[in-house]
This record gives structure tokens, sequence and C-alpha cells, in this order.
């Protein structure tokens, strides 16, 4: 990104928008556009074209969007996809219309095939059926990707696009509907502890293990990217934390002090034992992740306990 460029991250009010826009604001020689408050609502594409008219952005992060844990895929498929669908396709044709050098994309995980080899290698993607319980959100995603490479195909953009890992950390979902494992047990194993319940359930055998990334490292690769990277096949945002569900759940009751137990309930699904990135693509370039699992979590649980009171927590 060169200097005194204009740099709008669409969705930076998301969990990852958030982070990228925290991270390019201790950049002194970039001016960043359409921040939170000033963004246009990015499903009306009238909206979009003229935000883009106006600000004339450089360099473009989309990583809007609506998303949510199983429960949220399985209640509203329609309006997850229907979303992603509009967002993507306005903000992608906007970046080429105004001439943006640059835009990167980021696509999911569950974009790929439920059977993929493991580690996923973006190879595989479309290579067999998706996950069923969150099919129509893959399919907008793998829509995006498929977009941001017929637009390099048909006009030379340089569109770019990212696969993170599960991403957690300051500013995510906390939410009964929506929230994904990690800010789930946070919320789960907090509440546990303030009504002194004797333990807390935990869906499966605890044994399959999960690929996360905290999101100020999914921040810094993404900025990463942007500065280096121009190939037309997806790339990979991983090699960060892999550990099992039991691991990480006893993690998080070490870190948010809860003394319970913990019990997993085997009658529950396990969905699949591994589910990682294959990253190496990415790490061959010379980024690394630089948190630890602990610290990352304790970060999150800080940001957790200042923004959701007790007392709300109560009647939640």
């Amino acid at each position: 990104m060169e200097q005194n460029s204009k740099i709008y991250v669409a969705g930076g009010d998301t969990l990852i928008g958030a982070a990228i826009v925290r991270r390019l604001e201790r950049q002194s020689n970039i001016e960043l556009v359409g921040q939170p408050g000033a963004e246009p609502e990015l499903t009306q594409a009238n909206a979009v074209d003229q935000f883009f008219s106006e600000a004339q952005p450089d360099y473009v992060f989309l990583a809007a969007g609506e998303s949510g844990g199983i429960l949220a895929n399985q209640r509203y498929p329609a309006q997850l996809m229907l979303n992603n669908l509009l967002i993507e396709c306005h903000v992608i044709e906007s970046a080429y219309r105004h001439s943006v050098k640059k835009l990167l994309y980021l696509a999911s995980s569950c974009s790929y095939p439920q059977l993929a080899p493991q580690p996923m290698p973006v190879e595989v993607l479309l290579t067999g059926p998706l996950e069923p319980t969150n099919e129509a959100y893959a399919v907008a995603k793998i829509a995006g990707v498929k977009l941001c490479q017929a637009y390099r195909q048909q006009y030379g953009a340089n569109f770019i696009c990212g696969i993170p890992a599960n991403s957690f950390g300051i500013g995510d979902d906390f939410s009964l509907e929506n929230s994904h494992v990690v800010p789930a047990l946070i919320r789960k194993m907090h509440q546990a502890k303030l009504e002194d319940a004797p333990a807390v359930e935990i869906w499966g055998t605890g044994t399959p293990k999960r690929e996360f990334v905290y999101v100020e490292d999914l921040a810094e690769a993404c900025t990463f990217l942007m500065q280096h990277y121009n190939e037309p096949l997806p790339i990979n945002i991983g090699g960060g934390i892999n550990v099992s569900i039991r691991e990480l759940a006893f993690s998080i009751r070490e870190v948010v002090g809860y003394s319970g137990e913990l019990q997993f309930d085997q009658s529950k699904p396990d969905g699949m034992p591994l589910k990682a990135l294959e990253s190496t693509p990415l790490l061959s370039m010379g980024w690394r992740p630089k948190t630890a699992l602990m610290d990352a979590l304790a970060e999150t649980y800080t940001w957790f306990l200042l923004n959701f009171p007790q007392k709300a927590l109560a009647h939640a």
C-alpha cells in the first residue's frame, strides 16, 4: 500500500473488519475512508457506488457480511446467503468501476467440502459437497471468491482472496444465538461462575481439533497479504492455534476462573475430527501469528468483561 493512499475496510464494524481498522489506524501515512458511521448500506447498489465515487479508495478490504454459528445458519440461511451475495457483488463491482488498485476479499473456511483432506488446501475448493448446516452461507462466500477471479480474468483487476481459520477476539459476538465456539464458551463459563453453577455442559466428546486465529494476528495477515500477495488462487490464513475442543474448554475455564466441572455430552455430534487449513503458502512468505492461545483468550475475556456488564448478562 502506497503512502497517502485511501483505504476502505468494508465491514469495519465486524470482528475482522474492526481489527483491520485498528491496525491501519496505527499507520500515519494512509487515510481511512468509510469507517463505521460513514459506511454506506452495503446491500444497496446505488449507495455503494455513490460512496466509491465520492471517497475514491485506492485499496479495499472486504470483511463485510452477516455470519453466525450453527443455530443462526439453520434458522436464517436465506438471510445470510442474500446479505453476503449482495454485499460482495456491490463492493466488488464498484471497486472495479472506480479503479481500485487492489481488493482483498475474505471468504470462510466453511467454503471447503465437508470431506476435504486435512489440513485443507485451496485446491480442493468445489471438489465435493459442503457441510449441510452452513451450505447457504458457504455458497455465498464461494461466489465472492469466484467473482474476484472473474474480474481478474475479464478485466485484469488485482482482486485477491483470503480464507481465514476460525477467528476470535476483541469485539466478538457473544450473543446466545450467533456466537461461535470461543465466545460461546467464554459466556457460558462466565455465567456459570456468576451463578456458582456446579457444571457447564459442552456438546460432543471434546476430541475434535479446530484451528483458531486471534483476530489481531488475522488483521496483520490481511495487511501483509495486501502488500505482498497478487495471485488469482485464494490463500489460506492459518498456521495459528490448533487445539482440541477439550483443550480449548479447559483453557477458557482457567482464563475465566471458573472452578466447576466441564461435562462433555457425548450424545451430541462432534462434527469433523479435524478442521484446519493448509497455510504453507502464506507461512513461506514470512508471516507468522504472534499471540499465544492463553494471551489471546485473556484479552478476549477482558474485552467481554468491559462490554457485557453482569446485570445485563443476568437478564439475557
